[in-house]
């Protein structure tokens, strides 16, 4: 980034900004207008500014089908603005039938003489408005066709991704600009991994193009492939344009790792009420002259103020042991509301489209014990005041605070990897060789490290897949027994539990005899259990063999068999129908028993010495800190969480519980 720039024709001048969620909220009439009205703000801008082209990263739209007063509003703004006398300034170079491919018109528009653009647009497509349905087609596409937006960066193959750039020119500055619209993060994470996301480059000179690149994926990280990290991105690119992360950081942020800047420009509407939406929203002017550029702030000036604080009742002064208690809260919140409107009126932009009626949220933390107030009520006073007057206060339960489980020692399982491979290694060897190394306040307390070495051995020698849970709860039973027997203070329960632990380390032999006698408890249950099984399979084939075929009432006839005949044979194809569509879900190739006998003992050994092996690589490394994004939806309160997660059910009917 460099100081101000000169306003000559070598500068390429590009207004940045996404997430505009036209119709969100289109249904409330305080609301409504809110996303169309800051869109209409942010057209004007790019026209007052003299622009060469807007660049948009996604989520233009709200829903996948926005509605035809939504669609009608963004048409006629977009012809209003985009349309008119004044010359594009820029050449594009490279191929149009290459980067609009997938466009019914692959043209630009401002080089098609049907059309007189002055103000071209070019845009990714978001996860609100992403392709969908027969043909694969959204929101971007009817505007493509129409003639009023540039639609690049729409991926139409499965197992590959090949970015092609717009090739843009202006004097001496030459862009390629690269697009990639909303994917699933897990599926386009995997593709990195896998290297099936390629970034095409120009063959000569390409050192003088100022690479830039428009994204719209998760970038903070909600799981361990639910988001894009930013050093899976090429490193010869000079600026990210980040889209669907709604907190605006459009100040470029400097990726060392990767040496490129990032620009988060954020949404134009607060979608959620969360503290990323209450950072002012902005949208950047990007100057690029050459390979150096720079992005200027420009607030937006209809944008509906937005303010949110946390209260811990607990923290204040108030004393919730009183019998009036609530009422105090409500005073309280009403104070804090009250602060806020003041705020709201001081710091008004003046602007007549700006709404006069905030938005305002108080996320209010109360012990368990707390009887809340109703909500609604609460609202009802601040009608034509607040835009939210349904959801001003948000009722949370405190949380107890739960230990931070123990990490996995990765430098350590790192060494004993490097010393002499995995391959010549045994994985019970691995995990004793493990422990041995590990700091003492990482190693095993209630299980013995013996032990586990043994269940690990019998799983991938024998494939006997219960032999680490049964060791779990021997060894868990046995240790609450021998705290039983020595009636520890619960103040000492640590110490006695690693004395215990050097107790049984130090006798080796007896581990493993106790270990060999579970196995051999085990065994003899599961025979007992398979000849019980096979006892009653014959009986029941006896019975049914010999069941005398009577006719009469509620008994089918001939044939067709009885009422439980019929009802088996349901059964039966019921049956025979979540099997084959289950297996089509999951793409599972099936193994002839015939051919089992033919896999050697040393095969499914290496195999699940592989998984094993899978399993430790994948945990080296996975204890980064999981952050929640500002684009997630609005917190829902825990009742209407459980009611609605009883209602949730999987494919396989396994009812899931979202605890508070």
């Amino acid at each position: 980034m460099t100081a101000k720039m000169a306003d000559d024709e070598d500068v390429l001048k590009i207004l940045l900004a996404t997430d505009c969620h036209l119709g969100y909220m289109e249904g409330d009439a305080v609301r409504g207008s809110d996303s169309l009205v800051t869109f209409e703000e942010i057209l004007k801008i790019a026209v007052d500014k003299e622009v060469d082209f807007i660049l948009l990263g996604g989520d233009l739209f709200h829903e996948n089908k926005p509605s035809r007063k939504v669609l009608h509003s963004c048409i006629s703004l977009l012809r209003k603005y985009c349309m008119g006398d004044r010359p594009v300034q820029f050449e594009f170079l490279s191929d149009q039938s290459e980067n609009f491919k997938h466009c019914a018109y692959p043209i630009v528009n401002f080089e098609d003489s049907n059309f007189n653009i002055s103000m071209p647009v070019f845009s990714i497509h978001g996860n609100h408005d992403d392709p969908a349905g027969s043909g694969l087609y959204c929101s971007l596409d009817l505007l493509s066709a129409t003639g009023l937006v540039n639609y690049f960066g729409k991926c139409t193959e499965l197992e590959n991704i090949n970015i092609s750039p717009l090739m843009l020119q202006k004097g001496k500055t030459k862009l390629c600009m690269y697009g990639l619209g909303s994917i699933r993060d897990e599926r386009l994470h995997r593709m990195y991994l896998d290297g099936k996301v390629t970034m095409l480059r120009p063959k000569e000179k390409s050192d003088e193009w100022f690479n830039l690149m428009v994204v719209h994926q998760n970038r903070t990280k909600h799981g361990a492939k639910n988001y894009l990290p930013e050093q899976f991105l090429d490193n010869f690119l000079d600026l990210v344009v980040w889209g669907h992360e709604h907190e605006c950081r459009i100040d470029g942020e400097w990726n060392d790792k990767q040496a490129f800047f990032v620009t988060q420009p954020g949404s134009s509407v607060a979608t959620s009420l969360c503290h990323g939406e209450a950072v002012p929203k902005h949208v950047g002017l990007l100057q690029i002259r050459q390979k150096e550029f720079q992005i200027t702030k420009i607030p937006l000036q209809t944008v509906r103020q937005f303010y949110i604080r946390d209260v811990d009742l607990e923290e204040t002064s108030l004393n919730l042991n009183e019998p009036d208690s609530c009422d105090k809260v409500i005073d309280y919140c009403h104070e804090l509301v009250d602060q806020f409107l003041q705020k709201a009126e001081e710091e008004h932009s003046g602007h007549p489209k700006q709404p006069k009626q905030p938005l305002i949220r108080l996320r209010v933390f109360c012990p368990n014990n707390f009887e809340t107030f109703s909500v609604q009520r609460f609202g009802h006073s601040y009608v034509s005041k607040v835009a939210n007057i349904k959801d001003i206060i948000l009722f949370s339960r405190k949380k107890s605070e739960k230990a931070k489980p123990t990490e996995i020692d990765a430098e350590a399982l790192k060494n004993i990897l490097k010393q002499e491979g995995f391959d010549k290694q045994r994985v019970e060897d691995l995990v004793r060789k493990y422990f041995e190394a590990t700091d003492d306040t990482k190693r095993l307390l209630v299980l013995s490290e013996i032990g586990v070495s043994s269940a690990v051995q019998e799983y991938v020698d024998k494939d006997v897949k219960e032999a680490i849970s049964a060791l779990v709860d021997h060894q868990v039973k046995k240790t609450q027994n021998h705290l039983k027997q020595t009636e520890t203070d619960y103040s000492a329960i640590d110490d006695e539990l690693k004395k215990f632990r050097d107790e049984r380390r130090t006798n080796s032999q007896a581990e493993v005899s106790d270990f060999q006698s579970i196995m051999q408890s085990k065994s003899q249950t599961t025979r007992r259990r398979n000849s019980s099984d096979s006892d009653n399979d014959v009986f029941e084939e006896a019975v049914e063999t010999s069941a005398p075929k009577t006719r009469g009432r509620g008994r089918g006839r001939g044939s067709r068999g009885g009422r439980g005949s019929r009802g088996s044979s349901r059964a039966d194809e019921s049956t025979s129908s979540i099997a084959s569509s289950s297996s089509s879900r999951t793409q599972t190739r099936a193994v002839p028993k015939k051919n089992l006998s033919n896999i050697s003992t040393a095969s499914k050994r290496k195999t699940r010495q592989t998984d094993l092996s899978n399993f430790f690589n994948n945990t080296v490394g996975s204890n980064d800190v999981v952050n929640v994004s500002d684009d997630d939806e609005e917190e829902i309160p825990s009742s209407k969480r459980r009611k609605v997660a009883n209602q949730t059910r999987s494919r396989r009917g396994v009812i899931f519980d979202v605890s508070d």
